[in-house]
């Protein structure tokens, strides 16, 4: 659909907002350096006050910059208004025209580029039938539902063909379900009209399921960029890892190359640069242990649920409170609370921080 594919590169970018209690002055964004690839789905990602809205807004040239300049496909824009920028926002609000049908809505950001009427019909009905709206031209926007309107939005956004599109949080106005599926359907779109997407979310299991890369965000610094693999499995910090899914963090000792110990066992863990001897933190994930009758670390259970899908676990080890997710428990031997058991672990499951 876009008519060239432009990535987003940022340069020491900085956002400095005063506080309006103590008067001080204070980083909303600090030295952020990020690299969006043409045509990819980049996911800024992190809890409310991280900057990442703030970083989307300066892209948009809604704010700018304190320092720091910002490139759209090689093309420096701090200087041009918002207007002038090749991208389009879809917004948390939707931001619709209420007394336009869908036609009308979709058609604005044509009309006022003066298109040929015959020219804008065509491309409308294109961009209504990429949605699943076609046939609906003519339905007025208070007569939708969340789902439709969240379409017309972004029908309204693509239809202009931008470098690059913006959203801003734009699924949470809707109910749980509805946004699996949407969240589904505009990574569809993205990939069809082959445009180089940025978007911004606290919810992190949307960011995994939508995103190429996906820049996890903590007080205004990019703490790391990563495919969602990477930043599951491999997360830079405590931060990452714990924002990321959810995690246990058991204290170790480095004793060898990708070996740590643990009360005094040895276990298979990667450590990365980490030297031998020194203190580390491994991550383990709640489905990468299981419980048997023997193995590797023994502990005692202290909680037991049945969650359907899983049985959920607290496991005491040492002074550590293991959370463990059995998956497919039906054919699994259910451990009680006060049960002595062992925790084994998955391969390569493991990492040293």
């Amino acid at each position: 659909m876009a008519k060239e594919k432009k990535g987003v590169r940022l340069e020491h970018i900085s956002k400095i907002y005063k506080d309006p209690k103590s008067g001080k002055d204070f980083y909303a964004v600090q030295d952020t350096n990020l690299e969006i690839e043409p045509g990819s789905f980049v996911t800024l990602l992190g809890p409310s006050g991280c900057g990442k809205t703030t970083t989307l807004r300066m892209i948009a040239g809604f704010e700018s910059p304190d320092e720091g300049e910002i490139y759209l496909g090689g093309e420096p824009i701090n200087a041009l208004t918002p207007n002038k920028r090749d991208t389009a926002m879809v917004f948390q609000s939707y931001a619709l025209l209420p007394h336009y049908n869908i036609f009308d809505n979709v058609a604005y950001g044509l009309k006022l580029r003066k298109m040929d009427p015959e020219v804008i019909k065509s491309k409308v009905a294109d961009i209504l039938a990429l949605v699943g709206l076609e046939g609906m031209e003519n339905r007025m926007t208070n007569q939708l539902s969340g789902g439709q309107q969240q379409r017309v939005a972004l029908a309204r956004a693509l239809v202009i063909e931008p470098g690059v599109l913006l959203f801003d949080e734009p699924l949470s106005n809707l109910d749980a379900k509805l946004r699996v599926s949407m969240r589904t359907e505009i990574r569809r779109i993205q990939q069809e009209a082959g445009i180089t997407a940025v978007y911004v979310t606290h919810d992190q299991s949307e960011a995994m399921a939508i995103s190429d890369k996906v820049i996890i965000m903590n007080k205004g610094v990019v703490e790391q960029v990563a495919t969602p693999h990477e930043a599951y499995y491999y997360p830079k910090n405590k931060f990452v890892a714990d924002f990321i899914g959810e995690a246990n963090f058991i204290e170790a000792t480095v004793v060898a190359q990708d070996m740590v110990q643990v009360d005094g066992v040895n276990l298979k863990c990667t450590t990365g640069t980490l030297s031998t001897g020194s203190r580390c933190d491994i991550v383990l994930r709640p489905e990468g242990a299981f419980l048997a009758d023997e193995g590797d670390l023994s502990g005692l259970v202290e909680y037991s649920c049945f969650m359907g899908a899983y049985q959920d676990y607290h496991v005491r080890v040492g002074h550590n409170l293991v959370k463990i997710q059995e998956y497919n428990p039906k054919n699994k031997k259910i451990y009680n609370v006060g049960d002595k058991v062992f925790l084994n672990f998955e391969e390569n499951t493991l990492y040293a921080l």
